[in-house]
């Protein structure tokens, strides 16, 4: 299955203010040199997406500089590419009006790809997903559009937008942070909520933006969604179902944050720090990617380049890229016991 992704990267994030003075959410340094950006990056190269445009849009200089330092090595020996995409200079003063707005100046670019399906994913939050998975589900329900969505806490549910589904999980309403809350199946004191990431079959994703923009509306979660959920195939997948390889027994299952403020980013720092994490950095088998990587990448074709240049024949093969624990042979933080292979 072909899959473009487009991981939306253009927010201010006003909440997390001084922090986004001088650059983008997702550019911000979460942990141990990884950066917001490199959990959905790592997400989506991990369950095999080799075509991924970043859209930036506020203050991109260091979300930039990061994708081509950290990112860019990982696609050189490979067909995939992952490119930043700021916005057109013809449309409203080089800027993007939303979420939907910014996917429709790309219509272009994915019509060129003929993928079989279209990811537009945020870029601002922790998490580990196999999205193979999710396009599974999409597929097996033909659904024309599906949401990721997650159970949350009722008091902080007027910040996502909720969802209320059939028992099959098509969605029967889309509300963008509403005000009086509708709590989850089976439990009063939880939503269920959106993640900000969707499945679109390409067809359709042109038709509701080519729609929206004829009537002005601008964003998934605030326009679209709320407009088209009742009358069309759109499906609610379960965050819970997804299971990754690795997950510690102490650590949260299916994990998931928002670090839109700064008490969310601390706290998820802490959930990633310690002994016993809740969300362990160093899952050998779903690795998080980042600029440490990179670099020890960097040495290994330096080292490949040198062994060629001086006859040696124990490089025949291509440099396949590996992450730092599979290159180093030990895991940096992780009592994991693994089977051998």
């Amino acid at each position: 299955m072909k899959i473009v992704a487009l991981v939306l990267a253009g927010g201010e994030g006003t909440r997390l203010y001084p922090l986004t003075a001088e650059h983008a959410k997702p550019a911000l340094p979460f942990a141990n040199g990884y950066r917001i950006i490199d959990f959905v990056l790592s997400n989506l190269i991990n369950s095999k997406i080799s075509t991924i445009y970043v859209l930036a849009q506020y203050k991109p200089a260091s979300l930039i500089a990061h994708i081509n330092t950290a990112w860019a090595p990982w696609f050189a020996d490979t067909q995939g590419a992952i490119k930043v995409l700021l916005p057109r200079s013809n449309t409203l003063s080089g800027h993007y009006k939303g979420t939907a707005d910014a996917v429709y100046q790309q219509l272009d670019l994915l019509q060129a790809h003929a993928p079989d399906l279209v990811a537009v994913f945020s870029a601002d939050h922790i998490y580990r997903m196999d999205l193979r998975q999710m396009a599974a589900f999409h597929r097996e329900h033909d659904a024309e559009a599906t949401i990721a969505a997650v159970s949350v806490p009722l008091e902080q549910a007027s910040s996502f937008g909720i969802i209320s589904t059939a028992p099959d999980g098509r969605v029967r309403e889309f509300r963008e942070k509403p005000g009086d809350l509708t709590p989850a199946p089976g439990n009063a004191a939880r939503a269920y909520a959106s993640m900000g990431n969707y499945l679109f079959d390409p067809a359709v994703l042109e038709k509701l933006l080519v729609e929206a923009r004829r009537l002005g509306d601008t964003d998934f979660g605030r326009d679209i969604l709320p407009r088209v959920a009742a009358r069309s195939r759109v499906y609610a997948y379960d965050f819970t179902s997804n299971q990754v390889p690795g997950v510690q027994e102490h650590e949260e299952r299916a994990y998931w944050r928002d670090v839109g403020t700064l008490a969310a980013l601390a706290a998820a720092q802490q959930d990633a720090t310690g002994p016993r994490p809740r969300f362990n950095l160093w899952n050998r088998r779903w690795p998080v990617r980042g600029e440490h990587d990179a670099a020890l990448l960097a040495k290994l074709r330096n080292w490949k380049e040198r062994a060629v240049a001086s006859g040696s024949e124990l490089l025949d093969e291509p440099l396949r890229p590996a992450p730092a624990w599979q290159v180093s042979g030990t895991d940096r933080h992780s009592d994991e016991r693994l089977h051998p292979s």
